[in-house]
């Protein structure tokens, strides 16, 4: 093909992640977030501060996860410097969410350092998310829900099954 010819090609748009929104996709393309998934998720909470992880569901059942995407980088402009965003691709949602104990659509995951804060589900009015954000930012980190099963010494109560 001559030069001319190629010049003269329609330019595509680059194309969005499979099954993933466009405004979720937007996000990274746009708004400077993350995309990660399982493999990349420790190495990128690890780089240190505050993440905070989008995971929006799928766009027709859960319509709010579209609103979340609209509203996250907006929390991150009123809290300017305070937390990185990263987003998953809804084919790798469930069993990335799962690893965190989260069970609702669209949840925000909050990470600190490379540990589990705390996840804050749903969509909330602006004065709510705003305040709920700052409140998950300043909790300590904690133990995901899903990692491990707690152990009780049968020595800490006196009550027994049988």
């Amino acid at each position: 093909m001559s030069t001319e010819s190629l010049l003269s090609l329609p330019v595509q748009a680059p194309q969005s992640r499979p099954d993933t929104s466009p405004l979720v996709t937007r996000l990274a393309e746009s708004c400077g977030a993350t995309w990660v998934d399982g493999d990349s998720i420790d190495a990128w909470a690890a780089q240190g501060g505050d993440r905070v992880v989008l995971f929006a569901g799928d766009a027709v059942r859960f319509p709010e996860g579209q609103d979340v995407a609209v509203v996250l980088p907006e929390l991150q402009r009123c809290l300017p410097g305070r937390f990185q965003i990263g987003v998953v691709q809804r084919h790798q949602e469930e069993a990335l969410a799962r690893r965190f104990g989260s069970q609702r659509w669209p949840t925000l995951l909050f990470l600190r350092d490379g540990q589990y804060v705390t996840t804050l589900s749903g969509m909330h009015d602006w004065e709510d998310f705003l305040r709920l954000t700052e409140e998950a930012l300043a909790a300590p980190v904690s133990r995901a829900p899903t990692i491990g099963i707690p152990l009780v010494s049968a020595a800490a109560n006196d009550s027994s099954c049988h």
